[in-house]
């Protein structure tokens, strides 16, 4: 609002009128606390890794396992790094009281369902990725009955867009799957992504609240993919992350041999039976 060489008023008396300090005017603006942001981002990647680790520990147990490592961080932050991450304890929590209907979330469909051929059912998940000084949040989905990463899309914010991406990506390349399972979280019950799956004829199924095991397919490939690649380098940018977990989605689809595959890759089990058929 302040004009310094066009206004016929001085600085001083537009700051008058204004009812601002002179000297706000010429001050540098404020710098983000560099050391603070980092801080925050390595306190990440630790509730990450131990997460990760360790499924069934919540955010009180998060608290004591990062002042043990020696940070100074207190339960009232923990839980507010968990929400922003989107991570939570995977242990059954209580039914103390009735949950109000919401339209929002769908029955899970997968419970004693017998698992026959590909594409039947495919898993989405999202997670959180260290990058240096930062960190990115990747989508995933898998093929239950190949264990085949069918698609993925690597984002920097957990907005509701890149989960309708790697959907439309995966179903272009191996077409729809009959049923499409994710958690509660507010990328799956938002209404662009419920309104992709009825305009792909996928029928929508949802974990139950914090039941991890529901979707355990992808659970199991993300801590694979962490524990192998993520946390054992320093990826110092999005397109270097990128590039490196296309690599392991390759070698893990096409190289890797499954004990539960009777040691075939996902690959092969995919496509044989796809010939089968």
């Amino acid at each position: 609002m302040i004009r310094k060489n066009t206004s016929e008023l001085s600085v001083r008396r537009q700051c008058e009128l204004l009812h601002i300090s002179h000297s706000s005017v010429y001050a540098p603006p404020p710098q983000p606390d560099e050391e603070k942001r980092l801080l925050r981002e390595t306190m990440m990647v630790r509730l990450d890794y131990w997460h990760t680790m360790l499924l069934a520990m919540g955010s009180r147990k998060l608290t004591v396992k990062l002042r043990e490592e020696g940070y100074p961080v207190g339960r009232k932050l923990v839980r507010h790094l968990m929400r922003e991450m989107g991570i939570w304890a995977i242990y059954p929590k209580a039914n103390l009281s009735k949950r109000n209907f919401q339209e929002t979330i769908v029955p899970y469909l997968l419970r004693n369902k017998a698992i026959s051929f590909p594409n039947q059912v495919w898993s989405i998940d999202i997670t959180y990725i260290k990058l240096h000084r930062s960190h990115m949040y990747l989508t995933a989905i898998i093929d239950w009955y190949s264990r085949k990463i069918v698609g993925w899309n690597l984002s920097d914010t957990l907005g509701v867009q890149p989960v309708p991406e790697a959907v439309q990506d995966a179903v272009a390349r191996f077409g729809a799957p009959a049923i499409l399972n994710s958690d509660q979280g507010s990328q799956f019950t938002s209404s662009e992504y419920k309104q992709l799956l009825k305009d792909l004829h996928i029928r929508q199924s949802m974990d139950g609240k914090s039941r991890w095991a529901d979707n355990i397919m992808i659970e199991r490939w993300f801590r694979s993919l962490k524990t192998e690649l993520i946390y054992v380098n320093e990826f110092t940018s999005p397109r270097q992350l990128r590039q490196t977990i296309r690599g392991y989605v390759e070698d893990y689809n096409c190289l890797r041999p499954h004990e539960a595959l009777g040691y075939a890759t996902p690959d092969e089990v995919y496509h044989t039976s796809f010939r089968v058929a």
